[in-house]
């Protein structure tokens, strides 16, 4: 195909303005249908966030063979390409751009956040902020606004980024060929599931003998647990069929477990393509709890949440305090997954048929968690006095909750920089994520996911592939001058504490500022 038959930067920036889904994958634009927003198993964000860039990494990390070969259908051809690769637009969605119905029914960008490229005038579309343009330049043509296409300001090299994708996609087929994808139903989870054995027939012994608080634990270890194995089933890497391991995962996460894992997989996906980006990422939008960044302090737009996360008063006065509270809310973090369980299922109640893979799973979750409170609702009120209900309630809430420090110790001291469109994908996890060495003989309470930078590379790997898989990750970090980074679980631990304590201090002399001047600020910042 001729250059001249090739889609230019200027002509797809001009298509993304009136509104189409474009991006690119192995040097062809796609074109992605609007009912497809909707109905994508991994949730509209997924794609949003990848408009105007080349996702070639992404997809290919998330997607098996036979979804790939379907995505051809909706090539429209080869993209313009520099000698560096492909120069990355910034999508719409990163300042907070979207497209809503007017008044007169049709479709009008609208900005739900405070533009971060603050144009001349009031813009009608993401033309000046998003796209990067400059109005004095040459029109994209009939858009809905004059102006030609700039690379994304960053401070990485495009060709050092290209050069990381492709050793990526080489390590990729690295893992492929020596079989990682493949799972080891008996060697790999047949120990796990004896371990869900043993905890839920010892709950259900010790509860009949009216050992309350030991079932309890034992119900509580059992939640812990079934987590690990419901997190491969979200990112469809156990049978690696999604209805398959959708239905399994409503059995265990929902009605065992209480939690929407329609929910969990629409908020785990978005933190896998943004991770720890503070306007993007919802596991690091914990406020008014936690602050991992002063970034926080401006109350950002969160464009998972579609609302802003203001930092007010009680929001000051926790994140003052948070690396002295932070164990003992994450004591109680599980209750927090049941709110936004419930949320989630509330506010996708009026989707599409076809919505996320399919209607039947939305109605499937419903009747799942309607059977969870049944049984745990009866199980609690067994217990006799209320007292010891709410002592079984939060017992068995409580026990699961180290695995909430688990994962905040693999992100929370990691960059969140935002380093724009064109980062790579392996720069990007590699940057914002961190390994937890542990002994061998406790990995199983790490549930595997100890190897957060293996899993953030290729997360459709069964967990008990993924310490092969990193041997092959750090020979690739090496290889490419990229930092591999891992620590001890204690060592972790102060490393999130000093994140924690960090941001709390600067908070805490920006008051000061406030109240008494610098130098007052300076005597507490040198203490």
């Amino acid at each position: 195909m001729s250059a001249a038959s090739t889609h230019t930067r200027e002509s797809i920036a001009h298509r993304i303005l009136n509104g189409e889904l474009l991006f690119i994958l192995n040097g062809n634009l796609i074109a992605v249908p609007q009912s497809w927003l909707s109905a994508h198993p991994g949730g509209e964000l997924s794609i949003l966030h990848f408009v105007g860039r080349d996702a070639t990494d992404e997809v290919q990390a998330y997607h098996p063979n036979h979804v790939l070969k379907k995505m051809l259908a909706f090539s429209q051809g080869p993209v313009q390409l520099s000698e560096d690769g492909w120069v990355p637009l910034l999508p719409p969605i990163a300042t907070g751009w979207f497209r809503k119905l007017a008044p007169d029914g049709s479709l009008q960008w609208h900005n739900e956040s405070t533009p971060e490229y603050s144009p001349e005038d009031t813009p009608r579309s993401p033309s000046s902020q998003i796209l990067l343009v400059k109005k004095s330049d040459a029109s994209l043509g009939s858009g809905p606004s004059p102006a030609s296409i700039q690379a994304p300001p960053t401070t990485l090299s495009l060709k050092r980024q290209s050069q990381h994708s492709a050793a990526y996609q080489q390590l990729h087929k690295r893992v492929v060929a020596a079989g990682l994808y493949q799972t080891r139903y008996i060697s790999g989870y047949g120990p796990e599931v004896a371990r869900y054995v043993f905890f839920a027939i010892s709950s259900f012994l010790l509860y009949r003998n009216q050992w309350f608080f030991f079932s309890a634990v034992s119900l509580g270890a059992l939640w812990h647990q079934l987590v690990f194995f419901c997190h491969d089933l979200g990112h469809v890497g156990f049978t690696h069929n999604w209805q398959k391991d959708r239905l399994i995962a409503i059995f265990l996460a929902d009605l065992i477990g209480g939690v929407s894992i329609g929910w969990w997989v629409h908020n785990h996906n978005v933190h896998h393509i943004v991770t720890n980006h503070p306007s993007h990422d919802p596991d690091i939008q914990h406020l008014p709890f936690f602050a991992i960044t002063p970034a926080f302090f401006k109350s950002l737009y969160s464009s998972y949440y579609k609302r802003e996360l203001t930092f007010d008063r009680f929001a000051r006065l926790v994140i003052t305090a948070q690396h002295r509270l932070f164990y003992l809310i994450m004591s109680l973090a599980r209750f927090n997954l049941y709110r936004l369980s419930y949320h989630h299922l509330w506010i996708t109640r009026r989707e599409p048929r076809k919505a996320r893979g399919g209607r039947w799973a939305w109605w499937l979750e419903v009747f799942a968690l309607c059977g969870f409170f049944v049984w745990y609702g009866n199980v609690v009120r067994g217990c006799g006095p209320w007292q010891k209900g709410l002592m079984y309630l939060l017992v068995s809430n409580m026990v699961p909750s180290p695995l909430h420090v688990q994962i905040v110790l693999s992100h929370y001291s990691r960059s969140t920089a935002d380093l724009g469109p064109t980062e790579s994908f392996p720069h990007r996890q590699l940057r914002t994520t961190t390994d937890v060495i542990c002994h061998p003989s406790v990995e199983f309470l790490h549930g595997g996911l100890h190897l957060q930078v293996t899993h953030h590379l290729f997360p459709r790997l069964p967990r008990h592939n993924l310490k092969e898989a990193s041997y092959l990750v750090k020979e690739f970090a090496k290889e490419q001058g990229l930092e591999y980074a891992e620590f001890g679980f204690l060592a972790g631990n102060g490393e999130v504490q000093n994140t924690l304590r960090g941001v709390a201090d600067q908070l805490r002399i920006m008051k000061m500022v406030a109240d008494n001047g610098i130098e007052e600020a300076m005597k507490v910042k040198g203490q």
